[in-house]
């Protein structure tokens, strides 16, 4: 019987040869994706070898760029890349400054 290294300790996030969290999720639906792809094309009546070539290299280029993605950005870059668009550039404000030194009573 067949041994992965499947290793999740206590408060650790899920790995498996090195992809983590986020990671795995994207390679899985993205495999899951591709074989969807490669079905619909040859159901389709397109060419058994042309399917076949489309396959390979999509899944190649996704393997690639997953573990790219995992080693460039690590556990949590993707998390901190998508809420870069969330934060402000800049703050405006909009009030003049003697209401801003002004004394308030309270």
């Amino acid at each position: 019987m067949a041994e992965y290294a499947v290793n999740k300790g206590i408060g650790r996030s899920v790995e498996y040869k090195g992809l983590k969290a986020q990671y795995l999720f994207i390679f899985a639906g993205g495999l899951l994706a591709l074989f969807v792809v490669f079905v619909i094309m040859y159901i389709a009546g397109v060419s058994q070898w042309i399917c076949i070539g489309f396959g390979v290299t999509a899944a190649s280029a996704l393997v690639w760029l997953t573990f790219h993605l995992n080693a460039k950005y690590g556990q949590y870059g993707l998390m901190k890349l998508g809420a870069v668009k969330y934060r402000p550039r800049y703050i405006i404000n909009r009030l003049r400054l003697n209401r801003l030194i002004r004394y308030r009573k309270k």
